[in-house]
């Protein structure tokens, strides 16, 4: 009667011993600060089919034969949430666990889910429970945003019961790149201050700009317009067309007419030698008038209804 009696007694205390798999998880987790190791018998535990909690498991070939440069690139970013995810409070951070499953240590689930490529993050949802989703199949993480941890994160949060605290670490490098810029900002500004203060240096800018704009630039920059044409032609016809070469010869063109007027109006007058004003007048009205011509004559490309010319 005894063994029967004690084998009755410890009963209890066997039972206790046995843990869920919920439970065995959220040791593997503590044990890992937060991120399992996983192998094909836990992998198996953390996507059972009857599950109360979601999971994100990241697939990844470390070992150094495998030569994955992606997989070493963003193994600290999933590492880095997992991490920041264990400081969640804990009734929720136990509803979501992180997890990595190395090729080496589980090829055969490589080779149920048909993974041919290393890395990959898959999401799996609760299946039971009052979270449970409707969705079974697992979320895949399409790296569009790279291997950086924020945007990880941010995609992660929205099957996570909370969003997941992640904050990303100081940019020390970033910082000293800055302030190293300070003093090659202030050395530049020292050659550079007499140049922003000249009035000549912002007429010659501002009438550039106008030229730039007054030719239809914005209009190609909205429009998404190409630099030039099929065969090469840079000049589109009609009025709502326009090319990105075709403004900047019509920029030129405009800038040369107002240079010529400009000779003629304000330059020509001050020459003190008659010789030299009758063959600046001469110049620049000849150069006008051409120029002018060509403009024209763009305009009945653009317009082949136009009947009139110049002189081309």
């Amino acid at each position: 009667m005894f063994w029967p009696l004690l084998a009755l007694s410890l009963l209890p205390l066997s039972l206790a011993a046995q843990k869920s798999v919920h439970e065995q998880l959220v040791d593997l987790a503590a044990a890992g600060n937060g991120l399992i190791q996983l192998n094909e018998q836990t992998y198996d535990l953390l996507a059972s089919p009857m599950r109360d909690w979601s999971a994100a498991v990241h697939f990844t070939a470390l070992h150094p034969q495998r030569r994955c440069a992606p997989c070493k690139e963003f193994e600290p970013a999933f590492t880095a949430v997992a991490k920041a995810w264990a400081n969640a409070p804990k009734d929720q951070r136990d509803k979501h666990f992180f997890a990595t499953l190395d090729f080496d240590d589980g090829p055969a689930v490589f080779q149920k889910l048909g993974m041919s490529s290393a890395p990959g993050v898959h999401v799996y949802p609760p299946t039971d429970g009052p979270n449970a989703s409707a969705k079974k199949a697992p979320f895949k993480y399409d790296f569009q945003n790279g291997f950086e941890a924020g945007p990880l994160a941010e995609q992660l949060s929205v099957h996570t019961p909370i969003p997941i605290p992640y904050k990303a670490p100081f940019n020390w490098a970033r910082a000293g790149s800055i302030v190293s810029l300070i003093p090659i900002i202030t050395l530049v500004f020292r050659f550079i201050k007499p140049a922003l203060q000249n009035r000549w240096v912002w007429a010659a800018g501002t009438i550039a700009t106008s030229l730039v704009m007054t030719s239809g630039y914005m209009f190609t920059r909205i429009r998404g317009a190409p630099y030039t044409g099929p065969n090469g032609a840079w000049i589109a016809q009609g009025y709502q067309n326009q090319y990105g070469q075709e403004v900047q010869v019509v920029a030129m063109v405009y800038g040369i007419l107002a240079g010529s007027f400009l000779m003629l109006t304000v330059v020509t007058p001050r020459q003190l030698s008659p010789t030299r004003q009758r063959t600046q007048v001469y110049l620049w009205t000849t150069v006008n008038f051409l120029v002018f011509s060509i403009l024209v004559s763009l305009f009945r490309v653009k317009n082949p209804g136009y009947p009139f010319k110049l002189i081309l």
